[in-house]
């Protein structure tokens, strides 16, 4: 059977004749599996930033990332890697897909410093979301500033990413851009542990001790991160970070929200020095397909 990859580069829209079709394709390649232990995804992101950087041209910078370690060479050399760039006369406007179903509920949480990102994680089931009729469970979220996936070509921010996994292992995350502007609510609540953990003591050790270090922060609604909008892109990419590992499920928002500068501050600040600007360069699609969800795409084309 050919891989998912294989399928979209040897397939164009024209093939496509009917909806029906066009269904099937989907069904296909959203409940192909692509991961089969839930603890090796789980575990596959790197929990700390050493030793690779976002620095451009370095030995260690993103364009070497594959270089660093023999299991990260899917960074170099994979095909369906991530982020990419949403351009409008690349993507297939489609109402197939359905509405993104979420079913968060409050559950008790942690906040860590990974000293790349900062990341919230859900200790008990926090709800799911349901794509093509498959459960993904919440796990965590993070933040990237400036946005990694790009519209148009347009850069923006700051981009949390909401990552969740079935119970055969398959990962599905859900990306949500953000312009300064207005507040976030989500942010908001946590602004002060994000500061906490970020602080920089006196010393390398104290550093060291506080990115590896948990802090409760007790019931946490993933329900409060808004979306805006039920439009969204839909692709099979890969993590962003060491080992890149594809076959990861992306659902990045339409919808371009806001954030504080203080927020987006604050985050940078928290993280390790370095790593401020914590967004890879743009990836090439490869001839992916690249789904926009438009409920009214039907009634558009009528």
């Amino acid at each position: 059977m050919k891989s998912v990859y294989e399928l979209s580069s040897t397939m164009s829209y024209n093939t496509i004749s009917s909806l029906a079709f066009s269904s099937l394709l989907i069904g296909f390649i959203l409940l192909l599996p692509h991961c089969k232990l839930l603890t090796i995804c789980r575990a596959d992101e790197v929990e700390d930033e050493t030793p690779f950087t976002y620095e451009k041209g370095s030995e260690t910078g993103p364009d070497k990332w594959g270089l660093i370690n023999p299991e990260w060479r899917t960074c170099n050399y994979g095909k369906m890697q991530s982020p990419i760039d949403f351009l409008d006369q690349s993507v297939q406007v489609s109402n197939i897909l359905g509405r993104l179903k979420r079913d968060y509920k409050p559950a008790h949480a942690t906040i860590k410093n990974r000293g790349h990102d900062i990341t919230v994680t859900w200790k008990k089931d926090a709800g799911k979301i349901n794509l093509n009729g498959t459960d993904y469970n919440l796990v965590m979220c993070h933040w990237h500033s400036p946005s990694e996936h790009t519209f148009n070509g347009s850069r923006y921010q700051l981009e949390l990413h909401i990552v969740h996994i079935s119970s055969h292992g398959e990962i599905a995350v859900v990306g949500i851009l953000y312009k300064y502007g207005r507040l976030d609510g989500f942010l908001r609540k946590l602004f002060h542990h994000i500061n906490a953990v970020g602080h920089k003591g006196e010393g390398s050790s104290h550093m060291s001790s506080i990115r590896h270090k948990e802090r409760h922060l007790g019931i946490i609604n993933p329900g409060d991160i808004k979306f805006g909008s039920r439009k969204y892109y839909r692709y099979i990419g890969s993590l962003t970070v060491p080992p890149c590992s594809e076959g990861v499920i992306w659902t990045i928002s339409k919808k371009v929200r806001t954030v504080s500068r203080d927020q987006v501050r604050a985050l940078r600040k928290a993280v390790h020095d370095g790593f401020e600007s914590n967004a890879r360069p743009i990836q090439k699609s490869d001839g992916r397909f690249v789904w926009l969800y438009n409920p009214r795409s039907a009634k558009i084309s009528a």
